[in-house]
């Protein structure tokens, strides 16, 4: 399946409109068969690659709707929870009941450990963000730049800012380039948009490294770095309850990258996965990513834009598949020579 730039967001770039428009987004209805199969199983386990803070409150979200699935959510980076989701298959002891991972190009590399699935609304995704029938774009997280606004006198306006001396000495943090397919989507565009010489520009200043965005966002709040490119909503919910933040998406762009969620074939407790898999892909359940988390969409017709973001100013980048397939082992082992980085 073929994706381009161009058709991926078209309807997210034309979205000030459908904000004057919508009050609020379609509530989910599921079928009574389903709620009752899912809480007759009560239960679900859950495998992510986003942040435990923001999947939790997600969970929280749902279980607001639906108290009676109890979810159990394992959380690891891009690259772990792709090896422990082989080691465990590979032993026949795969416990997930839904798995959520931004690297699309790995989880197609597994898909025939999931079963068929389709949302309700799958006709009002665009197909352009789904890799594989049985994955769909859970989430879309959007990157932006961030800086400590206590510590920060004269902050950043671009990506090209964080190649200003001024800002060497290790003030700025950055994710490495392995961490998954968030920040190989955000380093891709470094290249293909920046510059062949951008990352040369950026290791000169000296950055911190940190293994996810995760760390790296305490690490903003606390002073220990003071500007970071990160996902938006790995900061913004540090920024909504009121640490001393900023945050911005960069003119030159806004690299954002859908998920791919699915069901394993081995799933447990189908329903409740199904339930709430279904709930999540609802204008309902993305509303609140968008609303709530400071996400994009996959939808055709979003119903919010993330505070902040004005498409306007800053276009969406989503990278070609073919592109974020093939290049993926030479330009991260690339990177990790430019900024003196060894695992």
């Amino acid at each position: 399946m073929k994706l381009t730039r161009r058709t991926l967001f078209a309807a997210t770039l034309a979205a000030p409109a459908i904000l004057t428009r919508r009050a609020m987004a379609a509530p989910f209805t599921p079928s009574a068969d389903l709620v009752a199969a899912a809480k007759k199983e009560g239960k679900m386990v859950y495998y992510t690659a986003s942040f435990t803070e923001v999947e939790q409150e997600v969970i929280n979200a749902f279980n607001k709707r639906f108290p009676f699935v109890s979810i159990s959510m394992v959380r690891a980076s891009g690259g772990q929870l792709i090896t422990r989701i082989k080691t465990e298959a590979a032993a026949g002891k795969l416990s997930a009941d839904v798995i959520d991972h931004s690297d699309r190009g790995l989880m197609k590399g597994i898909e025939d450990l999931f079963q068929d699935y389709a949302p309700p609304n799958a006709k009002d995704y665009l197909e352009s963000s789904i890799v594989s029938p049985k994955l769909w774009p859970r989430l879309t997280p959007a990157w932006s730049i961030a800086y400590n606004s206590e510590l920060v006198k004269k902050p950043p306006q671009s990506w090209q800012d964080l190649c200003k001396p001024e800002y060497g000495n290790k003030q700025i943090g950055t994710v490495i380039a392995a961490s998954g397919g968030t920040t190989w989507t955000r380093i891709m565009f470094e290249r293909q948009v920046l510059g062949e010489d951008y990352w040369a520009r950026q290791a000169a200043t000296k950055p911190q490294l940190y293994p996810s965005g995760a760390p790296l966002a305490d690490a903003l709040v606390r002073g220990e770095a003071v500007i970071a490119p990160l996902i938006f909503n790995a900061i913004y919910p540090k920024k909504r309850d009121g640490a001393p933040v900023e945050i911005f998406f960069p003119p030159e762009g806004v690299p954002a990258v859908p998920y791919a969620t699915g069901i394993p074939k081995t799933a447990a407790n189908p329903n409740a996965a199904r339930l709430f898999l279904d709930w999540a892909l609802s204008e309902e359940g993305q509303a609140f990513t968008i609303k709530d988390q400071g996400n994009l969409t996959a939808l055709k017709v979003p119903p919010f834009l993330p505070e902040g973001f004005d498409p306007k100013v800053a276009k969406v980048w989503v990278p070609k598949y073919e592109d974020f397939r093939d290049l993926h082992d030479k330009w991260i082992e690339e990177w990790n020579t430019v900024f003196g980085y060894r695992q």
